[in-house]
């Protein structure tokens, strides 16, 4: 439920994150921003809450604002926060740290998981059209011959015009993909069990089973958070359908695909894939993926970094204010949805 405190009065907050993340994500200009909507707590950071400047901190605070790294907010935690009543997280996902004890005493929830949607998206865009034009292998094979191929000769299957692009769930990301896609000449389907038709028509996507993704694909983007239900739910069956030359980008989690799988067949070079996750994360040094020229590895940079973690800062700042005027949150996250969360 929303504060009932007046709008003029600033709630009393707390950070509860790494100090490596404060530093990161809440700039100066951030921290001014958030001590003109709310009250902190001289503690600069928490990221244990048993010391004694915590307890003293938590005995007050109204509003934990969270970032990575925070520890688990348990029933002893809240037992010495009785004026708790919010948790504004400056990241994605709250599972590490808002526990069950949270919900059961009706803790609001915010969560910066749209924010940071937004540079996954992106990413994903970039991949979707560097692959289509085979743009990163073309550099490659240029570097190592010093000689331009005839462009006029360059094979018909290169290129983004009209090519088909598979969206595996219409999660936060996934529909911001969906979304940057649109100015292009692409067709776009979407496998997701929880997604009308009327929905995805809505969105300007065919809804197709799990198999046609696979099948009808030029590019599946993975998009599903990692729940028991999708670990491994990328096949060794799917990914074998796979058109040939196609791509399979995961931003997701690792264990979303069957990696021994992808791994043996990317090897038979009927199919390219571009991880920014794997599973490890990283992979060990002497992986069989890290020598796969059809394998572009990146080290999970899809997220938020850089000058990108200000949006994040930003949309906490807006939800504190939110909070503390009685409007509730623009991005809560729901008890009954966090199954479906990644």
């Amino acid at each position: 439920m929303p504060s009932t405190s007046p709008a003029h009065r600033r709630p009393r907050a707390a950070l509860a994150m790494s100090p490596s993340a404060a530093a990161a994500v809440l700039s100066p200009g951030s921290m001014a921003a958030l001590s003109a909507v709310c009250t902190l707590a001289p503690l600069p950071v928490i990221d244990d809450f048993a010391t004694a400047p915590a307890r003293a901190a938590l005995a007050d605070a109204e509003i934990l604002v969270t970032g990575w790294g925070c520890p688990p907010i348990d029933a002893d935690v809240l037992a010495a926060a009785p004026a708790l009543r919010a948790v504004v997280h400056t990241a994605g996902t709250v599972r590490g740290h808002v526990t069950e004890a949270c919900w059961d005493r009706g803790i609001a929830v915010s969560s910066a998981a749209a924010a940071n949607a937004l540079p996954v998206a992106e990413y994903t865009l970039a991949m979707i059209l560097l692959s289509g034009k085979r743009v990163l292998e073309r550099a490659r094979d240029f570097r190592a011959s010093r000689h331009r191929d005839a462009w006029l000769a360059t094979p018909p299957e290169v290129g983004n015009y009209g090519r088909t692009v598979g969206i595996l769930s219409a999660s936060l990301i996934g529909r911001r993909v969906i979304e940057l896609l649109r100015p292009y000449d692409l067709r776009v389907l979407l496998h997701d069990p929880y997604v009308s038709d009327g929905e995805a028509a809505e969105l300007g996507v065919r809804p197709v089973t799990l198999a046609g993704l696979f099948a009808e694909s030029d590019v599946v983007s993975v998009h599903t958070p990692l729940l028991p239900a999708t670990t491994g739910l990328v096949s060794r069956e799917l990914l074998t359908s796979m058109r040939p030359d196609g791509v399979l980008i995961n931003t997701s989690r690792g264990a979303v695909v069957d990696q021994d799988a992808l791994t043996d067949v990317l090897r038979t070079d009927r199919i390219r894939a571009v991880l920014d996750v794997t599973d490890p994360d990283p992979l060990p040094a002497g992986h069989p993926l890290w020598d796969l020229d059809n394998a572009t590895i990146t080290p999970h940079l899809a997220g938020s970094q850089g000058n990108e973690l200000r949006r994040l800062a930003d949309l906490a700042v807006g939800e504190v204010a939110r909070w503390a005027a009685g409007d509730g949150f623009a991005h809560p996250v729901r008890r009954e949805r966090l199954a479906f969360l990644a």
